[in-house]
């Protein structure tokens, strides 16, 4: 695949990280994904154990197409626009698109009384295998994913065969691979990104309140303190794991995780990733079946070519569903 080579004044990580998300980004994306908007419509989708899942289907409508169903970040959604402009410009390049927001995410909150949490794989796993099952119509299925949605999406092709359904490729940009290396991050790093997350899941946690008054808590203002506060809070109430280490070990990528991996997968990270630590790379399962793209350059989720925002993953996405990447 071509290397990413952003002009140098683009070459600051967090102003990689941050321009993927920029709200001056958005006219410009939501314009060039203007022909999968149009094509889009909300869907529905079994979870499994009365779970329900929305989704967004793009579809050219003319013949079958090749489907990629795409998986957005933690506190992200399917209009997020790092996932918009994948969406978007696969959608030009001939693919189905489905954007799925995973519980609690988008517009999503009323779906289900339980509240989201990143151990919840079973749901997603079987939201793709249905996604599969009603739109690939045959045709090759992708599955793709970013930051957490990254760590989903190769979690999912690791058991996909087990749970009877097939996937052709998958992709994981910036995955979350280590959580509690993620969280350190988060706490310890540029602040920005730890008063991201932080107002972010705030706002989700008093959105589900809203709409189940009678089994959530949220008023003690000292849980909001920090994410560490937050975390061990909500996961000693509201999961079924004792502490925080423990939920989050539950969802790393490390060790043995990705050992039985068979599904052609390909992680595309950065060295500069302010969020997820690139050395804990070297702690996962390799099996043939995974390739890694490391780039000098590109922040958390990042990888804007220069001025016109467009993102080099875009891109590679494409290619590598179609075939002309290895």
């Amino acid at each position: 695949m071509h290397p990413f080579t952003p002009p140098r004044l683009f070459r600051n990580r967090h102003l990689q990280s941050i321009a993927a998300s920029v709200k001056l980004r958005r006219p410009l994306v939501r314009k060039r994904a203007r022909a999968l908007l149009r094509q889009s419509r909300e869907v529905l989708v079994d979870g499994g154990d009365g779970v329900r899942l929305q989704g967004f289907y793009s579809s050219h409508r003319d013949r079958p197409r090749d489907l990629v169903i795409l998986l957005h970040g933690w506190e992200g959604s399917s209009d997020s626009m790092y996932l918009l402009s994948a969406a978007g410009h696969l959608f030009n390049r001939g693919f189905d698109v489905f954007r799925l927001n995973m519980r609690d995410h988008g517009t999503s909150h009323h779906l289900n009384q339980g509240l989201f949490n990143s151990c919840l794989i079973d749901e997603v796993l079987h939201a793709v295998g249905r996604i599969q099952a009603e739109f690939a119509g045959g045709q090759k299925t992708f599955l793709c994913g970013f930051s957490l949605g990254g760590n989903f999406a190769l979690r999912i092709a690791a058991r996909a065969p087990r749970a009877g359904f097939t996937l052709d490729r998958v992709a994981a940009i910036c995955p979350v691979l280590h959580p509690p290396a993620t969280m350190d991050a988060l706490e310890n790093g540029f602040f920005v990104y730890n008063t991201y997350f932080l107002r972010k899941w705030k706002k989700s946690l008093l959105k589900k309140k809203a709409l189940f008054p009678d089994i959530y808590d949220f008023d003690d203002p000292n849980v909001f303190k920090s994410l560490g506060t937050m975390t061990e809070y909500f996961v000693t109430r509201y999961t079924h794991f004792e502490d925080a280490d423990t939920y989050l070990n539950g969802y790393s990528l490390t060790g043995d995780a990705l050992r039985d991996l068979t599904v052609p997968a390909h992680i595309i990270s950065s060295l500069d990733d302010p969020v997820i630590p690139y050395r804990d790379l070297e702690r996962l399962a390799r099996p043939s079946s995974l390739s890694v793209t490391l780039t000098p350059f590109g922040g958390h989720c990042g990888f804007i070519t220069g001025a016109s925002m467009k993102s080099w993953v875009d891109g590679v996405l494409a290619d590598l569903f179609s075939g002309v990447a290895g």
